[in-house]
């Protein structure tokens, strides 16, 4: 038995089936990737991540948007981070589709790593407002976040340990550890 290709879809076309669908997907140069269900740890992390970004923005010019918010990083690709932040003046197309994060974050999984540190980093790179993209793990309290630099270069930062806090320059704003893990079976050791 012979496998039958999969028909690749126009933007057009993932867009309509995407926003009449029941479950989401995301969209990379004509392929679509349904977006499987994440452990309870990971949706504990991406929550906690949007409820420290908003209680750190307050009163702030920038929204923080959960994992229901597309976003156009291209003509060619479409995702739905985790968490994402955008600063100013949103701009979107149509309702559903930001197209200026200032933050992106991902929580990783044993499915998502390889993706979210390679093909997704380097897609996501190409979003010119993009000044942070960090990646959250769900089996040791460790947060990589890595920042733009005036030269265009990314540079890593990396905070372990419940004891330690994640500097997002760009917000300038301090996620505590201890606070984003809180509740969260993870080992402080496997931080170390």
């Amino acid at each position: 038995m012979s496998a039958q290709p999969v028909p690749r879809l126009s933007p057009e076309e993932y867009l309509a089936q995407d926003r009449a669908a029941e479950y989401r997907s995301e969209y990379l140069d004509g392929e679509t990737y349904a977006m499987s269900g994440g452990t309870f740890a990971h949706a504990v992390l991406s929550g906690r991540m949007v409820t420290e970004l908003n209680i750190a923005l307050a009163g702030r010019n920038c929204r923080v948007a959960n994992s229901d918010a597309r976003v156009r990083i291209n003509e060619r690709t479409y995702v739905y981070p985790d968490a994402s932040v955008v600063c100013g003046k949103a701009q979107t197309e149509g309702a559903d589709i930001l197209l200026n994060p200032v933050v992106v974050c991902e929580v990783l999984s044993d499915s998502t790593e390889r993706f979210d540190r390679g093909l997704k980093f380097a897609r996501y790179r190409r979003l010119e407002s993009l000044q942070e993209y960090v990646l959250i793990s769900q089996t040791a309290p460790v947060v990589e976040v890595f920042q733009r630099q005036k030269d265009a270069s990314w540079q890593l930062r990396e905070y372990r340990g419940l004891a330690s806090a994640a500097q997002l320059n760009s917000l300038g704003v301090s996620i505590p550890l201890s606070s984003l893990y809180q509740d969260v079976e993870v080992s402080d050791a496997e931080a170390e």
